[in-house]
């Protein structure tokens, strides 16, 4: 097996949560008093770092654990809306099935995590690092990297953001980058990912083998 620790995020990653996020960004921006983000705006942000969306929509960094608990408020009235890409829960059955270890970290509550995931996928994941600030997901992994007993070297972080990338390196771990999320690819392609994913079915693959990945397919 080529990582034995997989960390994940669930928004961009596992959940299918930005055509939400789009719904309700801009009556949090009035609310919050920063730049609103109309429909031109957005392939341009999905291009930009973290710090780079910031100043666009000139969010003062003061602003945002305001503006993050009155999202996570938000998301929480509306689980509902928000589903699983397709094929999440098959590969994180693979992935445990394979003796995975499989962890997420994210900037949700753990109840909404949970949630979203579904009692058996939830029953899955061994660690859960949740409430996580929008740059404070390096400590985050350092976290689950003492809780999991793991080494960095057998660890991969998968994520959709330049941050995530940014805080792979920090807690010196390998990122996976996945394509389908908030950022675009080209943007995560400049992070020089270990590894990159067009689909959620070539995670299993890289992690533990596509010979190990067919058989369990097969059974």
């Amino acid at each position: 097996m080529k990582y034995t620790l997989i960390i994940f995020d669930l928004d961009g990653r596992l959940a299918d949560s930005f055509p939400w996020f789009i719904r309700i960004v801009n009556t949090v921006a009035d609310k919050y008093r920063f730049r609103r983000i109309e429909p031109e705006h957005v392939e341009t942000l999905r291009g930009m770092p973290a710090r780079g969306i910031l100043e666009f929509l000139e969010v003062p960094r003061w602003k945002l654990p305001f503006i993050a608990r009155h999202m996570r408020a938000l998301k929480t009235k509306h689980l509902p809306d928000i589903s699983l890409f397709p094929g999440v829960d098959r590969m994180l059955r693979e992935l445990h099935t394979a003796g995975a270890t499989i962890a997420l970290v994210s900037s949700d509550h753990e109840a909404n995590v949970r949630q979203s995931l579904g009692p058996e996928n939830a029953a899955l994941v061994s660690h859960y690092a949740c409430g996580a600030a929008l740059f404070g997901k390096a400590a985050k992994f350092k976290r689950v990297l003492r809780m999991s007993g793991i080494a960095p070297v057998q660890t991969l972080a998968i994520g959709d953001e330049t941050r995530d990338a940014e805080a792979a390196r920090a807690a010196s771990i390998a990122f996976g980058a996945v394509t389908w999320g908030y950022a675009s690819p080209e943007a995560l392609q400049a992070m020089a990912p270990q590894e990159i994913f067009g689909a959620v079915d070539e995670i299993v693959p890289a992690v533990i083998g596509k010979t190990a990945a067919a058989a369990a397919y097969r059974a």
